[in-house]
This record gives C-alpha cells, sequence and structure tokens, in this order.
C-alpha cells in the first residue's frame, strides 16, 4: 500500500518536472516557497490582526494555530512518519533551491499556510481570507513543484490544518474574556469562574 502510494506520488512529481517547468514558474515557485518559509508571513499578518480591534481574537487564533501546527508538525509527526524527501529516493533530481533537511511528511509548508488561511475564513476576514487561501494553495503547490515533497505530504499537511485550525476557533470563540464593553473590559476571574468587568481607570 505504501509503495503504491509513493510510485503514485512519484508520478505526478515526474509529471510536473516534465511538463510544467520554465524559467517563469521556476522563479515564481521559488518566490512562493519562499514566502511560506518559517510561517513567517503568517506570523507578521497574525501580529498585524493582533493591533486591529476588530481582529484581534482571529490574530490570536492565527498564532495560536500556528504554534500548535510547529509542535505536531516539527517535533511530532515528521518524527514519527520519518518518511524521506523525494529529492534523497530519486538522485536524479535536480533542486533548484538548496535541499531543504528533516523529514518530509506532513509539509510544513502546507500545514502553516493552510492554518492560518482556514481561520482567516473561519472568523470571515474580508478579503484577506480568500488572498490568504490562494496563497496557501501556491505555496503548497510550491513544494510538490520544487521537488521537496510528496504530494501525500502536501495533503497531510491541509489534513492537519484543517484539524488544527478546527480546534482552535472553537477554543478561542468561546474564551470568557473576549467580549469587550464600553467603560471596561471582561477579565477572567478564577475564584468565581466567570467573567468579571473591570473598569477602566
Amino acid at each position: 500500500m505504501t509503495a503504491a502510494i509513493t510510485n503514485i506520488d512519484f508520478a505526478i512529481l515526474n509529471f510536473i518536472q516534465n511538463n510544467m517547468r520554465s524559467e517563469l514558474s521556476d522563479a515564481l515557485m521559488k518566490f512562493f516557497t519562499l514566502l511560506g518559509n518559517g510561517g513567517l508571513i503568517w506570523i507578521i499578518l497574525g501580529l498585524a490582526l493582533c493591533c486591529a480591534k476588530k481582529y484581534r481574537l482571529c490574530g490570536a487564533a492565527v498564532i495560536a494555530g500556528l504554534l500548535l501546527g510547529l509542535v505536531l508538525s516539527t517535533w511530532g509527526l515528521k518524527n514519527i512518519v520519518c518518511r524521506p524527501r523525494p529529492f534523497l529516493q530519486n538522485p536524479n533530481a535536480a533542486l533548484i533551491i538548496p535541499p531543504p533537511s528533516g523529514y518530509s511528511f506532513p509539509s510544513g509548508h502546507a500545514l502553516s499556510s493552510f492554518t492560518a488561511a482556514f481561520l482567516l475564513l473561519m472568523y470571515r476576514v474580508k478579503y484577506i481570507d480568500i488572498a490568504a487561501l490562494v496563497s496557501a494553495c501556491l505555496i503548497a503547490f510550491s513544494r510538490i513543484y520544487l521537488y521537496v515533497h510528496f504530494p501525500t505530504d502536501i495533503l497531510g499537511g491541509i489534513a492537519a490544518a484543517a484539524i488544527i485550525s478546527a480546534a482552535v476557533y472553537c477554543v478561542t470563540k468561546n474564551l470568557p474574556f473576549r467580549k469587550i464593553r464600553r467603560g471596561g473590559y471582561f477579565v477572567w476571574d478564577p475564584k468565581t469562574v466567570e467573567p468579571r468587568l473591570r473598569r477602566r481607570k
């Protein structure tokens, strides 16, 4: 079963290499994969949203989702599955970017990008959510195009992102201190296990 999946993965990778490569697409894919490196673009976006009162909760959710994804992917699933990257299994592959380290499954680029995009869609951040989803798709595809991930690594990253974003959304939408009122703000009171209103000074 595993061998059959790997054969399909390689068939897709080799089709892309043989039919979709050009100088322009090489440059574009290198740009999009760089955009997703370390999830930096999504971290910056999350922090920016935290600075906007209307989207503060969404920004915090994006940051939380990215941190959870880092733990699950880099420190979790990658070291459990231990799947070698495609260019290591095919020595004839010619990379046009420096070879990344670490294991292949799941794709960290796909996981972080889709975690942010899904949360933006869930919180309905107008215009930014669609732009983030398109960017996530391009970043994920760039990893296949550049021969550093299998298609199933991307699917695994998207599936993990869906689970993480749904969990983070459910938690953050029910935080007891999320509502803001004129003249004060709710804070968590551990004695009464209820949010109470604290007046601004």
